[in-house]
């Protein structure tokens, strides 16, 4: 069974207004040194106000929704101690009129200097799952088959429906804020692990991005783990959503894998169908139809039974195909996360989501 490893992004804000807070230095530095957190799984961001976790190696689901409870729970209690609360929405519903300090390094200043209404609009939280991978070939062709399926991930990730506290009409804003960097979206077809380092350092020697780190497409290369990382998920309320979109990522790229030794062809979908997919997907969740892998548009619910069909092998193998499909149908059924803001604000205006939002950080 391949490893796999979860980020999770969070914000930091007002218990009262749901402001955004540069507290991250005061919360991370009280998670670290608790007992629920070991050193170097909570780490600072972009922004101040922004606080990152990430799990060790995980081998089974069940590992990684403990790890992902336990340092929810640790950076809760440690933003509440500082007299904040966590909160698992991939974008801030509400910004003050001053932006966030960035945290002061000099990367990250460097990023202020050149691009400052992006870094200040950086409110923003992913979700990021890495799945080792045996060398850099096999990954780039990970890569190449999984593209297609991304705007179904993001899909079924929708988490960040307002901004300035209002409904964008999209279900995954924080797509948009974050697709408006330079190499971002839906990563490109590569012909082999060569051309994706030539192309890399093609990017890198324009002088548009400045390091490896500025890769933004939705998947790529990890360069610190021997993993394929996917990006293109929004933060969840929920652990156990986490949890499933987790083991779907596995399983695809366990499926890649598979295909690839045995020689099947790679799936095609022409460049401008896919960023048209993922932009659909960011746009409406699962409310209504997505594009297929082959940028046909058909309902949610057929897009999603193709991709547990997709998946079935590597679920069955890994034991996780009950938890993941009973999770998929829930989602059908109740909603996206997306869905859910949408609804707490339209029962309870800003005082019901906040409930919703900043309520037990497990969800």
């Amino acid at each position: 069974m391949i490893t796999l490893g979860v980020e999770e992004e969070y914000l930091l804000v007002d218990p009262d207004t749901a402001l955004p807070v540069p507290w991250a230095d005061d919360v991370r530095r009280a998670a670290g040194v608790a007992s629920l957190a070991e050193d170097g799984e909570v780490q600072n961001e972009l922004l101040q106000s922004q606080i990152e976790v990430a799990t060790p190696v995980c081998m089974r689901m069940d590992e990684v929704g403990g790890h992902l409870l336990r340092l929810r729970h640790a950076v809760a209690s440690a933003a509440e101690e500082r007299g904040c609360r966590l909160l698992a929405s991939a974008a801030a519903p509400v910004r003050g009129p001053v932006p966030v300090p960035v945290t002061p390094t000099p990367r990250y200043r460097k990023m202020e200097g050149e691009a400052r209404q992006l870094v200040d609009e950086q409110l923003i939280s992913g979700m990021h799952v890495h799945v080792a991978v045996p060398d850099p070939e096999t990954g780039v062709a990970v890569l190449n088959r999984i593209r297609v399926w991304l705007p179904t991930l993001l899909a079924m990730s929708v988490n960040s429906p307002l901004w300035d506290g209002r409904d964008t009409g999209f279900a995954s804003w924080r797509t948009i804020v974050f697709g408006r960097w330079p190499v971002s979206g839906p990563p490109p077809h590569f012909h082999g692990y060569s051309d994706y380092e030539e192309r890399v350092e093609s990017l890198i020697s324009s002088g548009v991005i400045a390091d490896r780190g500025q890769l933004y497409w939705q998947a790529r290369l990890s360069e610190r783990y021997p993993t394929v990382e996917i990006r293109c998920l929004d933060v969840q309320l929920r652990a156990d959503d986490a949890v499933m979109l987790a083991g779907v990522v596995r399983a695809l790229v366990e499926v890649a894998i598979a295909d690839e030794k045995a020689g099947a062809a790679s799936p095609v979908c022409p460049p401008e169908l896919l960023q048209a997919a993922n932009w659909h997907a960011a746009r409406h969740g699962l409310d209504g139809s997505l594009l297929d892998p082959a940028g046909r548009r058909r309902s949610s619910g057929d897009v999603l039974c193709m991709l547990l069909r997709h998946l079935a092998p590597a679920l069955e193998d890994s034991g996780d195909q009950r938890e993941v499909s009973s999770l998929v149908h829930r989602l059908l059924r109740e909603g996206t996360p997306a869905d859910r803001q949408r609804r707490a604000l339209a029962e309870g205006g800003m005082p019901g989501l906040r409930r919703l939002l900043l309520g037990t950080p497990a969800g």
